[in-house]
């Protein structure tokens, strides 16, 4: 179920209308679990038992972790745990992608061994929920958080159907409590809380759902077709079509994904549920590091706190620094999917993030320079930066290794065709117009900081104008041939 249907509008607004009909603990938290699984199940039919099993699996053994008597017993414990989520995640995504790859090994050796593909069905969302689970089964050894008391209280925390299929990732600490009303002694009271909607939340919620769907629909439906375009018959294609089709596809993805977090963030907050943003202006960057601060915030903190500090983060070696940064980065593009683009991407990242650490170890000064720190300075920092991001977007868009070549020599090495690019434009003037757009208004955001508290304190006349100016430009502009959330593949 795409929140970007008439279906998902239809559901959202049957399980509100019954949340706030029906004011029963009990009802309500079952039934915002039973809305969650016939959300997935819409989408992924019977996949909906690797869910169940996740939830069942990773429920018990961590309550297993807590009472385990040793040290030795608790690591056995969660080595098995975090192997069984691993196991299922690797096979239903990179079990084809691994048979491809040994196939070819085979033919280069010519070892006469052909496996045939399993052709797996990849579950949505389970890239997601496995991050989801993992988190809390190490929360829990690691001495966090802990274990659930209720099952139902977990379940509702891995199904909870607003990020279910493509996050943000929540964390086990930061959402269970919100299903009660209070602290207890370092456990969660026993005492639900009653799920309520206000006026403050919905109306910040409904904004949210406003902006998202906007971003999706007007801004990266619309601009998918000159990336399309551009990177359908990339090779032949002139440098400064690759250009605008690599700030296109930025601009699409960025809008695409920070769109459905909005939404995800909105739909959660007007049942009184919040849920961290995932994006801060992350194309207003001045660094590697600081765009990962910036860009699906909840992924870089997971792999931060579960993959990073534990391969021993910066407290080594300034060389294992760097080491580990490209491992993490590298896991982190493989996460995204079985292919070797999204490999080179996150190698690439893995470079940025340790040349700029090698940079500022190797000249420290740099962090107090006074020209850094002033406005020229930040907009050069800016530039460099969203140069290094967009020269890697390539890399995630195109999953041929000739055609990604190909690109980035034209995006590096410039050659000036104006005619073509001109005919390129003008056969595109929409898209192109919406590429300009998305600046200025971005811009505008990031001079005026969180533009959806602004904007949901308008009064009510002129936040419904906003409103329906929003649905004029969807309805209006609408990209007949859209297809889903970028994400829901990953």
């Amino acid at each position: 179920m795409f929140f970007n249907s008439v279906d998902f509008i239809v559901f959202f607004i049957i399980f509100i209308t019954t949340i706030i009909i029906i004011k029963n603990k009990n009802f309500q938290h079952l039934f915002l679990l039973f809305a969650s699984y016939f959300f997935f199940y819409y989408s992924s039919n019977y996949l909906i038992l690797l869910l169940l099993f996740t939830t069942i699996w990773d429920f018990y053994l961590s309550k297993m972790i807590y009472r385990a008597k040793t040290i030795s017993q608790k690591k056995l414990l969660l080595i098995i745990t975090v192997g069984v989520n691993i196991g299922i995640l690797g096979f239903f995504k990179y079990a084809d992608f691994a048979i491809t790859q040994f196939n070819l090994l085979g033919q280069t050796f010519d070892l006469g061994t052909d496996i045939p593909l399993l052709f797996i069905a990849l579950p949505i969302g389970i890239s997601f929920y496995t991050f989801h689970s993992i988190g809390y089964v190490v929360d829990v050894y690691r001495g966090k958080i802990l274990p659930s008391k209720s099952l139902r209280d977990y379940a509702i925390f891995i199904a909870f159907f607003p990020q279910l299929v493509a996050g943000p990732i929540l964390r086990a600490s930061h959402f269970l409590p919100q299903l009660r009303e209070k602290m207890e002694s370092g456990s969660l009271s026993s005492k639900l809380r009653l799920i309520t909607i206000t006026d403050r939340n919905l109306k910040i919620g409904i904004t949210l759902i406003a902006l998202g769907l906007f971003k999706k629909m007007f801004f990266a439906d619309n601009i998918a077709l000159l990336v399309n375009d551009v990177f359908a018959n990339v090779i032949g294609a002139s440098s400064l079509e690759i250009w605008i089709g690599t700030i296109g596809f930025a601009i699409q993805i960025y809008s695409d994904f920070s769109g459905y977090s909005d939404i995800a963030i909105g739909a959660a907050l007007i049942m009184g549920f919040k849920i961290p943003i995932n994006f801060n202006k992350p194309y207003f960057a001045t660094s590697p590091s600081d765009f990962w601060k910036k860009w699906h915030i909840s992924l870089s903190t997971w792999l931060k706190d579960y993959l990073y500090i534990p391969l021993g983060g910066n407290r080594k070696s300034k060389s294992r620094t760097y080491v580990n940064l490209i491992i993490v980065m590298f896991l982190g593009g493989l996460w995204h999917g079985a292919s070797w683009n999204f490999v080179i991407w996150g190698l690439l990242h893995g470079v940025y993030l340790s040349a700029h650490q090698l940079i500022l170890n190797k000249f420290p000064i740099l962090n107090e320079t006074k020209f850094f720190k002033s406005r020229i300075g930040k907009i050069i920092s800016i530039l460099i930066t969203q140069y290094l991001v967009l020269l890697s977007w390539i890399a995630f868009r195109v999953e041929d290794t000739d055609e990604i070549i190909y690109a980035m020599e034209k995006f590096i090495f410039i050659d000036i065709d104006l005619p073509s690019f001109i005919n390129f434009v003008s056969s595109h003037k929409f898209p192109s117009l919406l590429i300009l757009l998305f600046f200025i208004l971005h811009y505008i955001s990031y001079r005026n900081g969180y533009i959806v508290y602004i904007l949901s304190n308008l009064s009510l006349k002129y936040w419904t104008l906003m409103l329906g100016s929003i649905i004029f430009c969807i309805i209006f502009f609408i990209n007949t041939n859209a297809e889903d959330f970028i994400y829901f593949r990953f």
